[in-house]
């Protein structure tokens, strides 16, 4: 009999959608010219990444030139954040805003320019996982150049309070970067709306190619290059284009947002099921506003347990979730996502986070809760912990 697989970590990577990987093929082989070249098959190879540049900038409703391509979500940040720095500091600025529970690929960048003089200040998010535009209005400063928040947390799914901010921003003249890699592709953004000057996006988080992601700049936005070359995307980001990657991104883009609206009435029914069924596991609890939040995310935490274990358990029944952040997963210590929501490093420790895509079905939530509480229950019979728990 063959082993059920379900996959449920969308939120690390999703499955490359089967009409991508036919058009990258067919660019691979086909349009594999330089764009920079002269010759036709690199001007082909050109209006193909022009092509699919207007096509990210309709899905977010900016311009197409204000879209630049990266090789990932990462360097997009660091392109954001880096770019936006040097920047500043020739204004007298060297103040950033941002939250403590940002994705690495901003915090060990400005872990990196507070070494070189910059000033940090990380804002609470609460309990909730949602900051408080108060609290972001009484952080900014005379020197305040830059505020950096994500769109929505990628190990919670919390939803931030985007459209505020940037409106803050924009009045304070202090330009705003938001990293919406989780966020783009399970919900409409709009920059003009959003009054964003950056934004980062990544292909493999909506069923495109790993390898690829963008950064949207804003026209006037002041940002210098950080990879230096050739005269590639106008001159703001050296290397040769990934042109079928590119090309994927785009076509995932517009499967995506054709059925935004249908897959995220499917998400939110598996979300909530999921989520009714595994709190009537004792000393579990949901991570996280239930409200503002995006569809298909659910991160619970369960007394007593390794959130490591749980996951082994669940992948010896074919079921692979995560913890928290795949770019983490090597870490023994619990996720700062939760540590700065307040939870103590024993529950932490316990977490566990399911992230579906439309692709899922509610025969899989019913059978991941079918085997979730037995694991629970099967590791914290073999817990210490546990037993002292119980007794309280």
């Amino acid at each position: 009999m063959e082993k059920k697989q379900i996959y449920v970590d969308n939120a690390a990577t999703t499955k490359v959608h089967p009409l991508v990987i036919q058009k990258m093929t067919e660019i691979q082989t086909s349009d594999f010219g330089n764009p920079s070249s002269i010759y036709s098959l690199g001007s082909d190879a050109r209006t193909l990444v022009e092509n699919a540049r207007r096509d990210i900038a309709a899905t977010i409703n900016a311009e197409y030139n204000e879209i630049f391509f990266t090789g990932c979500g990462t360097e997009a940040d660091n392109w954001a954040i880096k770019g936006v720095a040097a920047r500043m500091k020739s204004k007298g600025k060297n103040h950033i805003i941002t939250t403590a529970f940002e994705h690495h690929a901003v915090l060990h960048p400005l872990e990196y320019l507070e070494k070189l003089g910059y000033n940090v200040t990380y804002l609470p998010v609460y309990e909730n996982g949602i900051v408080k535009l108060s609290d972001i209005e009484a952080a900014i400063r005379p020197e305040t150049g830059l505020v950096t928040i994500m769109y929505a947390n990628n190990e919670i799914g919390t939803v931030q309070p985007i459209s505020e901010i940037g409106k803050l921003c924009r009045e304070r003249e202090i330009v705003f970067h938001t990293d919406a890699v989780a966020a783009y592709g399970s919900m409409k953004i709009d920059v003009q709306r959003d009054n964003i000057d950056l934004m980062s996006l990544s292909a493999h988080k909506i069923h495109g190619p790993k390898g690829v992601g963008a950064l949207y700049i804003k026209r006037g936005t002041p940002i210098d290059p950080i990879l230096h070359g050739g005269a590639q995307e106008r001159g703001r980001r050296a290397g040769t284009e990934n042109v079928a990657g590119i090309c994927g991104f785009s076509l995932a883009a517009r499967l995506t947002f054709e059925n935004l609206e249908n897959n995220n009435i499917h998400l939110k029914k598996l979300q909530e099921a999921f989520i009714k069924g595994a709190s009537e596991i004792e000393k579990s609890r949901l991570n996280g506003d239930m409200e503002h939040r995006l569809p298909g995310n659910v991160n619970m935490c369960f007394e007593g347990v390794e959130g490591e274990s749980v996951l082994l358990m669940l992948d010896m029944n074919g079921i692979s979730a995560s913890s928290g952040s795949a770019c983490t997963s090597g870490s023994l210590d619990p996720s700062h996502v939760l540590l700065a929501i307040g939870l103590p490093h024993e529950i932490a420790h316990g977490s566990l986070r399911i992230t579906f895509s439309e692709k899922n079905t509610m025969d899989d939530v019913e059978y991941i809760l079918e085997k979730l509480p037995q694991i629970i229950e099967k590791l914290r019979s073999m817990s210490p912990l546990w037993e002292k728990l119980i007794d309280r």
